[in-house]
């Protein structure tokens, strides 16, 4: 196998577009809004800052794909399949790196950010790379035509990566093109900006990952992987705890998560965020005792509002066994 490029050069211009540009397919075989969702577009912005398409803050500086990202390492294992943007002939790829599931902190071999990854040539000087694939996964070869409903392989963690995502990176003429704005500008947030996308992909500047019950405040590494939502949760166990964790988090936000029980509303805790972070997790809840301990069925709650505007929520429910 030919080795797959260490990393992405860093380009912060995009480059011009043919009259005969590439009408691009969705790469990942889930729902966006359900179970993924877009966690980082390309920088935009030429300078040490950080902006993306919308002149939003889902990016980070020189970042050259769209990563779309999924809820959990759990959900990872079960198998996402990756398939290509647009047809087209296998370039170059890698396989053999190890994935980093269920590790809080992993390092990743020296040369190999992109982990195990796929290069595609769609011709007129257009090509694809699919980054952090699942070790073993990759199931095509160099010099196989490809299309639209070929698997490439699994959603992984290998390589630079703290999260189960597909890296996408899309180029002309070896320059970084971003899908959702493809003709080069001045400024980001033009109305006018030019999406390759068949279908509409609907902006979605933060929302939540996943939520559940626990009992007690649950560490965050295990909301990130998945396991923090036992079910049910036992009256012995000692306390009823809501969480919630959300993306593209940003200082001023305001947090609203509520339990509603058998007997009325459990607890209400609302929380302004104070700082702008990929990633968040908030949790409520009380300690169980005699006066408010009643099994049955709970239903959690979580509200994002920004500028008294509400950006999105999520549910979950749990049942409070009696031992």
């Amino acid at each position: 196998m030919r080795a797959l490029g260490a990393a992405l050069l860093i380009i912060s211009a995009a480059t011009p577009v043919a009259a005969r540009d590439p009408i691009l397919g969705f790469p990942v075989d889930c729902t966006l809004g359900q179970d993924c969702f877009i966690q980082n577009h390309v920088d935009s912005d030429p300078s040490i800052g950080t902006a993306d398409f919308t002149c939003g803050t889902l990016s980070y500086d020189g970042h050259q794909g769209t990563d779309i990202a999924l809820i959990s390492d759990v959900e990872a294992i079960k198998g996402v399949s990756v398939t290509p943007i647009s047809p087209g002939v296998v370039r170059r790829l890698r396989d053999g790196v190890e994935d980093q599931f269920f590790a809080a902190s992993a390092p990743h071999p020296d040369g190999q950010d992109c982990g195990n990854g796929v290069v595609i040539d769609h011709g007129g000087g257009w090509e694809s790379q699919y980054c952090h694939l699942r070790n073993r996964s990759i199931a095509v070869e160099i010099g196989q035509r490809v299309g639209l409903q070929t698997t490439l392989g699994q959603i992984g963690m290998s390589g630079r990566t703290k999260f189960p995502h597909l890296h996408v990176s899309l180029r002309k003429d070896g320059r970084v093109v971003d899908p959702f704005n493809a003709v080069p500008l001045n400024y980001c947030g033009d109305e006018d900006a030019k999406s390759l996308w068949a279908d509409k992909i609907t902006y979605r500047p933060s929302g939540f990952v996943n939520a559940g019950f626990s009992p007690q405040i649950p560490d965050y590494d295990e909301v990130k992987w998945g396991k923090a939502a036992p079910q049910p949760v036992g009256i012995d166990d000692g306390a009823l705890v809501f969480w919630a964790q959300i993306f593209g988090a940003q200082a001023g936000d305001v947090m609203q998560l509520v339990i509603h029980g058998p007997n009325g509303v459990f607890i209400e805790h609302e929380e302004t965020l104070d700082s702008t972070q990929a990633r968040a997790m908030r949790a409520a809840g009380r300690r169980l005792h005699e006066g408010n301990t009643q099994p049955g069925h709970y239903h959690g709650k979580a509200i994002l509002t920004r500028n008294a505007r509400e950006i999105g929520s999520i549910s979950a429910t749990t049942t409070l066994t009696a031992p």
